[in-house]
């Protein structure tokens, strides 16, 4: 999951650089770059459906070693004798590796497959309003402020699962938000250029990279409602991961298309981000960009895979916890590669955020914490669902 994150943000934020018109002028400022938030969304999704074609393999797997399991039984019947003293109830071995909880649950099928909309559509809303984000702040702002997941993960968990917080788990709340707050405040005080910004236009850059302060902030809201929606319908029903990250990827893939064209006939002329006929051949007609958006197909449906995986097996607040530890490969990553360069300020709002997700999930001990809330913080997940 770790490593498909960061090569997820990176690639994304590199196709944002990639130059789709006017490529040859000498001034930056006079180019047009790949600018394409909603046809990003549509790539990830269309990555999350191709988890099918494994899905369905390991179902004609499963099929294929229990007809060979039936032939096997059958030929073994025919030589050995039938012990008398059996009770005659035959012995049901679970190979499944889940526990009895998740193997009593009702299997997810039918229309209530159709639950999984639900937190398709705040993933659509989360990943379009993050992808612009990324185009006015630099890929480690952009992956620091994803961070704010953990608070409204931790308020949404108190106000829907009935998950009581701590006050230590209050105060890690805190700590995240003024980490966050920090790391914001550098974005706005330092802004990263852009492809095509040039050093007259610092008041202009300024205003965008507010912009996208607050656009990635307001879309953890949306992702945290995903986490804990997706923890809801895992704690109620027996659904593999790979199903999951299956149908979100059909509902959001199908959600965009019928969005495109109603986005395009309303806002072309607002924005080229809304203009389909453009989006179209700025993706499929530039080599560099389709290509980069078969590495993020690939990238997205692994980190979504491995993500509920995370949160069917162990919570949804690891899974968001796992997510703010990549940011410190990407941010390493951009500054290697020259698209930002080092700031202490990002640094400290980055140790202060990450502290108070760790002491949040119980990572770090806490020095004013009961012993017995300790021990119930490392013992169960975060957001374990309400018994009804």
């Amino acid at each position: 999951m770790l490593i498909s994150g960061v090569c997820n943000t990176i690639l994304n934020k590199y196709q944002d650089m990639q130059c789709v018109d006017n490529c040859q002028d000498p001034d930056p400022a006079k180019r047009r770059y790949f600018e394409q938030p909603v046809w990003q969304t549509l790539n990830m999704f269309v990555g999350e459906t191709f988890v099918w074609v494994v899905y369905l393999f390991q179902k004609w797997q499963q099929r294929r070693r229990r007809n060979q399991g039936i032939t096997d039984s059958s030929a073994a019947a025919l030589i050995q004798p039938v012990d008398s003293s059996s009770s005659g109830e035959s012995s049901v071995v679970d190979y499944s590796g889940k526990d009895h909880r998740v193997s009593s649950l009702p299997p997810l099928k039918g229309v209530k497959s159709l639950l999984f909309w639900i937190p398709t559509a705040c993933d659509l809303t989360a990943t379009t309003l993050m992808n612009v984000g990324l185009i006015l702040t630099s890929a480690s702002v952009y992956q620091m402020l994803r961070g704010a997941v953990v608070i409204f993960t931790g308020i949404f968990s108190y106000l829907f699962l009935h998950r009581r917080l701590r006050p230590f788990e209050w105060f890690s709340l805190v700590c995240v938000v003024l980490g966050v707050a920090v790391v914001g405040l550098s974005s706005v005080l330092f802004p990263q250029t852009r492809p095509g910004v040039g050093p007259d236009m610092a008041a202009e850059v300024d205003w965008h990279s507010f912009i996208g302060v607050v656009l990635v902030l307001g879309a953890q809201i949306f992702t945290a409602t995903q986490f804990v929606v997706e923890e809801k319908i895992l704690a109620r029903y027996k659904v593999t991961p790979l199903k999951a990250v299956g149908l979100e990827g059909s509902f959001g893939m199908i959600s965009v298309l019928s969005a495109l064209p109603i986005l395009h006939v309303l806002f072309r002329d607002q924005s080229v981000h809304f203009d389909m006929v453009q989006g179209f051949h700025d993706f499929f007609d530039h080599p560099s960009v389709w290509q980069i958006g078969i590495c993020i197909s690939l990238s997205i449906a692994f980190f979504n895979w491995f993500g509920l995986t995370i949160t069917d097996t162990i919570s949804a607040t690891a899974r968001s916890t796992i997510d703010t530890s990549r940011t410190l490969f990407i941010w390493m990553v951009s500054i290697y590669l020259g698209w930002e360069t080092f700031s202490w300020i990002q640094v400290w709002g980055f140790v202060i955020m990450v502290a108070g997700t760790f002491y949040f999930n119980g990572v770090m001990r806490w020095p004013f914490a009961s012993d017995t809330e300790e021990f119930e913080g490392e013992t169960r997940p975060l957001l374990s669902s309400s018994p009804e």
